[in-house]
C-alpha cells in the first residue's frame, strides 16, 4: 500500500486530535480540530467517538498505533520495523520505540525548525539539502546517534528554503536533547530524548500491547 497523499486535515479529523501535519496552519484558527469539524465521510456528523474507557481494548490499541504512525508520517511496514528494532534494544520497549521515532533524520530536521512539517522535512532530505556529519544524505529514515551533527548545505538554494519558512512560520521550540546554531544552520543530537520530553500524542504502551499479540 502506497503513502497517503490525500488531505492531511482529514487524518486529524478522523483521529480527533491535532497531529500537526500541515505546519503553520495547525497553529491557527483554520485548523480543522480548532474549528471542530466532524469526522470525514457522509456519516461524520452523526459519528461520536466513544470515551477511551468505553472503547474496546483492540480499538484503543489500534487508534494509538494509527495516531503515532500518522504523527511521524510512516507507512505500516516502516512503523512495524521500528517496533521490532525497539524490541531488541535494552530498556522499556515503548520508550525505545519513541526514541527511534524521534531520532529519525526527518524528525530532527523538523524539530530544529528547518521545515514546517515532517513531510516537508522528508522532502528536504530526499533532495539533499541536509548534511549529516558533513556528508550529503538522502535517507529520511536514518537514525541519528548522540553526537551527530546535522546542518543545511552551504548553498544559496538550501539556505533560502529554510529562511523562507523561518520568516513565515512560528518560532520553533528546540527540545533540550538537541542544540542549534542559528547562524550556521547547524544542530547536534546531544543525547536520546526521554518520554517526558517527547510527550507522545498517544500511549505507546498500547502500541506495544497491539504488536505483542
Amino acid at each position: 500500500m502506497g503513502r497517503y497523499t490525500g488531505p492531511a486535515c482529514r487524518i486529524c479529523r478522523r483521529e480527533g486530535i491535532k497531529l500537526f501535519l500541515k505546519g503553520k496552519r495547525c497553529t491557527t484558527a483554520k485548523c480543522a480540530i480548532e474549528k471542530q469539524r466532524p469526522s470525514p465521510g457522509m456519516h461524520g456528523r452523526k459519528y461520536r467517538k466513544a470515551p477511551v474507557s468505553a472503547a474496546s481494548s483492540y480499538k484503543s490499541q489500534l487508534r494509538a498505533k494509527q495516531q503515532l504512525r500518522y504523527y511521524y508520517g510512516l507507512q505500516e511496514e516502516q512503523f512495524r520495523f521500528i517496533f521490532e528494532k525497539a524490541l531488541k534494544k535494552r530498556g522499556v520497549t515503548g520508550e525505545c520505540m519513541l526514541q527511534l521515532l524521534e531520532t529519525r533524520l526527518d524528525n530532527v530536521v523538523y524539530r530544529l525548525g528547518w521545515a514546517p512539517s515532517r513531510r516537508a522535512a522528508r522532502q528536504m532530505v530526499v533532495h539533499e539539502h541536509v548534511l549529516v556529519n558533513g556528508k550529503k544524505v538522502n535517507i529520511p529514515s536514518m537514525t541519528l546517534q548522540p553526537g551527530t551533527v546535522v546542518q543545511i548545505r552551504d548553498n544559496e538554494r538550501s539556505r533560502a528554503l529554510v529562511k523562507r519558512f523561518q520568516e513565515t512560520g512560528p518560532s520553533p521550540v528546540i527540545p533540550p536533547w538537541l542544540s542549534l546554531d542559528e547562524q550556521k544552520l547547524s544542530g547536534m543530537v546531544l543525547r536520546l530524548p526521554t518520554k517526558e520530553e517527547i510527550a507522545p500524542v498517544a500511549d505507546e504502551q498500547l502500541v506495544v500491547e497491539l504488536y505483542s499479540k
